[in-house]
Formats: structure tokens, sequence, C-alpha cells
């Protein structure tokens, strides 16, 4: 069985996402069943062992993320799929991960919340917990798919970007994306660009937390014959523990400066007629569908609307929101949750940003959008 099913299919995006996964080198699975996520578990169960892979259905969430870390750190391109309350109980290990510099991805399929909340129905509840979830200071990287096309597109960008910058990398996807059926184009094997993590050139004097100019460090593996420790303490280039202020500020500064350095080579978003716009919608995943319905009626009806759509929501392209906020009267932002990337808009957007919210469980529907441009329009 080949790892890349060449052609065109239609297929449910959670399995979109692990056709993704494979194509990308995905090599090793440990996850936990969680509805909405289950069917990427299920379709990876299936699908790894025919491509020489390993899939390992771990005790609970933690135990996922702590597997998929450790295969990672033996060279295995590594991924897990969940959803909200699966996802809060792997921010200790996410965080392990950024200190760590660990490559993965980690897919949330997301759902109304808190706790168990509707673990068949559509939210999303937890992009603040995607940036904000493990304790202490770092930044996230999160793709926002709106198709099951991207559940296979950005699958394959988020591991091209976790091996790239040696981080966990986020898919925050959404129950309607995850559980859609739709026309799904795999390309051959040879148009997918995959990128692997940064090797080191020889065992001497490697240290394998000493970043290179681009603050990266090469990764060594284990088993491989280096002189490697790994710990969730703060740490020196050694990798030893160093408890101290001075350790601790170059380490978290370092991590830091490493996405937002190169953030404008990682954020990514799309824009549909807001070169004239007196109204900009920002949006993301299900709800940008129906945000895009909406502004293209706004615009029928003589109101100058249009929609910038989020594919990476962190980092978050905060110098893009404020050059549209030197022109934009106001900023739509509607979302199936109570909030949460309205607030971010805020911090960057001069104008008005108002929040067209959703507590979960259903659709946002274009009409709910609609209404609050009209009234920003007056």
């Amino acid at each position: 069985m080949k790892a890349v099913l060449t052609g065109s299919h239609f297929m449910l995006g959670d399995i979109a996402c692990a056709e993704g996964a494979l194509a990308a080198g995905c090599n090793f699975f440990g996850g936990y069943p969680i509805t909405p996520a289950t069917e990427t578990a299920e379709r990876m169960a299936l699908r790894l062992p025919q491509v020489g892979g390993h899939y390992i259905q771990m005790e609970d969430e933690i135990a996922s993320l702590a597997a998929v870390l450790g295969a990672s750190c033996a060279g295995a391109k590594a991924m897990t799929a969940t959803s909200g309350p699966g996802f809060s109980l792997m921010q200790e290990n996410i965080g392990l991960g950024i200190v760590t510099e660990t490559p993965c991805v980690i897919v949330n399929v997301q759902r109304g919340g808190p706790s168990t909340g509707l673990p068949t129905l559509a939210g999303q509840a937890d992009m603040m917990q995607a940036k904000w979830g493990s304790h202490g200071d770092y930044e996230a990287i999160a793709y926002v798919p709106n198709s099951c096309q991207e559940m296979f597109d950005f699958t394959i960008k988020a591991f091209n970007t976790a091996e790239k910058y040696r981080q966990p990398v986020f898919v925050m996807a959404d129950e309607i994306i995850g559980h859609m059926t739709e026309r799904v184009v795999i390309p051959g094997p040879k148009k997918i660009k995959l990128v692997s993590r940064k090797r080191p050139k020889g065992k001497k004097n490697y240290l394998p937390f000493k970043p290179d100019k681009d603050l990266i460090p090469p990764m060594a593996l284990a088993g491989e014959g280096y002189g490697i420790h790994i710990t969730g303490l703060t740490h020196d280039a050694r990798g030893y523990p160093v408890i101290d202020e001075e350790t601790q500020h170059e380490m978290v500064t370092r991590l830091i400066e490493k996405i937002r350095r190169h953030a404008p080579k990682i954020w990514e978003f799309e824009e549909v007629e807001t070169e004239d716009a007196d109204i900009v919608v920002v949006s993301y995943g299900a709800a940008s569908r129906s945000a895009g319905r909406a502004v293209n009626i706004a615009r029928k009806e003589g109101i100058k609307a249009g929609l910038m759509r989020l594919i990476t929501a962190w980092p978050f392209p905060e110098k893009r929101i404020k050059e549209l906020a030197e022109s934009a009267k106001a900023f739509v932002v509607p979302e199936i949750n109570m909030g949460q990337i309205s607030r971010e808009v805020e911090r960057f957007a001069s104008g008005r940003v108002l929040s067209v919210t959703h507590a979960g469980g259903g659709m946002l529907s274009p009409e709910a959008v609609l209404q609050k441009i009209k009234e920003v329009a007056k």
C-alpha cells in the first residue's frame, strides 16, 4: 500500500488529515480515541502498518503526547490527534516539547466546552488554549483549515514547520471540518514539498541546544552515539540543568525569538476584496465559510466588506491587521466561541472590533455575520 494515495478522492476531513500526515512522512502515531478526532486515529491505525510505520493506542492523552515526543527524539515524524479535554491533558507535555525543542504535530479537532462539553458537536473553543495552555512563556504555531483539502494540505505544512523550527505545531481544526466530506486532490509524491529537521554536521564539539544564527539548534537523534541530555528543566547548550535566572533568560528568550523572528515567514492568510474594504471580516476554520458568504452578500448590497481568512492563527498576523486598520472603519470577527480571536484583533486594530460569537454546537450562520456587517455599515 502506498503512503501517498495520489488522485482525487471524496474524503472525510479527519481521514484527509491522516492521509496528509502519511504524505508528510509521518511514521509514528500515539493517541487515545476522542470524538470528533477518532477517525484520524482509526485511519492511522489502519494505514501506518501498511507503510512500515507504527501506531500505539496509549492509555490517555498525557501518555499519547509523551510517546510522540519520545518517538520524535528517536527520529520519527510523529503525530497525535485529540479534542478539547484531551488537548487540556496534553498541555504539560506540550510545554515539554517546547523546551526540549522536539518537533511533532498535534491535531485538535475542536468541539464545544468547557469540560466534556459537546463531544459530537462543533466548537472553536481551544484557540487561546493553543496559545496559552501550557505554563511558562513560549510562542505557538497553529494552522486552521476550513476544508477537507486543507486538512490534507495543512497537516503537511504542520509537519514541515515543526521540523524546520523544532517544536510542536498544532492543526486546530473543528468538528465541522473534521466530519464533513469533500473532494480532496492528493498530488504525486514528487510534488509534495517535505522538510526535515536540521542535523548536526559531526559529533566533535556538538552541543544539542547550541543554536545556529537562525536560533535553531541542529538535532541529533537518540541512539546515534551523540552525547545528549534532554530535560524539561531549564538547561544550557549542553542540555544540562542550570537553575539560575541568567540561563532561564537566555533559554526562554531564544525559544520565543526563534518563532517571533521568523513569524513573517510562518504566518499565512487569505484575503478577498480587502483592498477598498470599509469593514474587514476576520475569520478562520468552519466559521470562515459563513463569513465568506456574508461578505459576498454584503458586496452585492453595496457594502464595502472584505474577508481576511486566517490560515495560521498563531503566530497571529499582527502586521497585516495593523495595515488594514489604517483604512478600514471596523473589523468583524465571527468565530464559534465567545470571542477568543476577536480580542487578538483588538490588540492590533485601531478601529472598532465587533465579535460575532457562538457558544458551539452548530455552524455559525452567514445571516448572523451579515447582520453584524450591516450594523457596522450604518
